[in-house]
């Protein structure tokens, strides 16, 4: 089972429940962070690093001799990451979307394979025995899928050599890499809070997730603040409430010193523990359906 642990906007405690629900696992899991630009679930699962392997991207690379100037190219790329300005092809790989498209439509083989660097894929375990994968976006790059793409790739082979369940933590939103980084998942798990922002973007998140057909249970942190807003429309649409997490001093102070939640007292164990075995009915619901 792959559980995307996803929210409407930044903040709402999205890597908080991502990181006690890994800890508290009850079956073999692979942890994944997919917020690329902003990852911090190893703040939380502390992992022992094992490896860091860059990760390029396929782009052209020009051999001006063998261009006829044909437009083939051009014509095709949608991200104009090849023009013509008087009788010069330009390459301009920063937009490039790795399609590979370029390469098969050049007559004269002018284009060759290139890379651009996206980031760096880091490998660790946390408490021994949970593998933990994150991803890096280099700073200056625009594009986040391509680097989630090979990063769900390797998850999903550590996944299937280890028989594992797989967490991914999600970035933040409704965009591009959000949406990336539910696709493969079996279950959305989506995090929000009872404050006027919070459910606005809740809803926001629930319209964009609902077309992708995936069961999607919810948790309301900071239970207690703001209204019911959350919980009229989780009724109304059918969502089920799988966890609640109280509005408490002690939760923010234990959370700002890098620990987990399932760790504060036996309540807090309780709560994942129960977390769990809702995405599990929400899972099996679905194998039966």
């Amino acid at each position: 089972m792959i559980v995307a642990v996803a929210s409407g906007k930044g903040g709402t405690g999205k890597t908080t429940v991502s990181a006690s629900l890994a800890a508290t696992w009850e079956r073999p899991l692979v942890a994944v962070d997919l917020d690329v630009e902003e990852p911090n679930l190893h703040l939380f699962l502390k992992p022992s690093l094992v490896s860091i392997e860059t990760v390029n991207l396929e782009v052209p690379v020009l051999d001006a001799e063998r261009c006829n100037l044909c437009r083939a190219c051009t014509e095709l790329c949608q991200f104009k990451a090849l023009a013509i300005f008087g009788k010069t092809l330009m390459v301009m790989p920063e937009m490039c979307h790795g399609c590979g498209g370029c390469f098969e439509v050049c007559p004269t083989g002018a284009l060759k394979p290139g890379s651009r660097e996206l980031g760096v894929m880091e490998i660790g375990h946390s408490r021994g025995s949970i593998p933990c994968l994150t991803g890096r976006l280099r700073i200056g790059e625009s594009m986040s899928p391509p680097l989630m793409r090979q990063i769900r790739h390797r998850m999903a082979e550590m996944a299937t050599d280890m028989g594992a369940d797989v967490i991914i933590d999600a970035p933040p939103g409704v965009s591009c890499p959000a949406m990336n980084a539910v696709q493969d998942s079996d279950v959305i798990l989506l995090v929000t809070e009872p404050t006027p922002f919070g459910f606005h973007d809740f809803q926001l998140a629930w319209e964009a997730f609902t077309p992708l057909k995936k069961p999607m249970g919810v948790v309301i942190n900071r239970a207690g603040l703001g209204d019911d807003r959350a919980y009229a429309f989780c009724k109304a649409k059918g969502l089920p409430i799988l966890a609640e997490i109280p509005y408490r001093r002690e939760i923010a102070e234990h959370y700002a010193k890098g620990g987990l939640l399932a760790e504060l007292d036996n309540k807090m164990r309780w709560t994942f523990a129960r977390l769990q075995e809702g995405l599990d009915r929400l899972h099996k619901e679905v194998i039966h359906a």
